[in-house]
């Protein structure tokens, strides 16, 4: 699985940190999602929990 992540898109919620902190990490200075791993297994929850958006995931 191939993740992808738009930092314009992102809000900050911090879901998909909550969700996968192994994956998703946030920016320390505009809270943005920061992407740890771009291939992980079995993400789905975390980019379904973005309120933004802003997570794509490809298999």
């Amino acid at each position: 699985m191939r993740v992808e992540v738009d930092r314009e898109r992102c809000v900050g919620a911090g879901m998909c940190v909550l969700t996968a902190p192994e994956v998703f990490g946030q920016d320390e200075e505009d809270g943005r999602v920061r992407l740890l791993d771009p291939e992980p297994a079995g993400i789905g929850a975390a980019a379904q929990s973005c309120p933004a958006a802003a997570i794509t995931a490809d298999d």
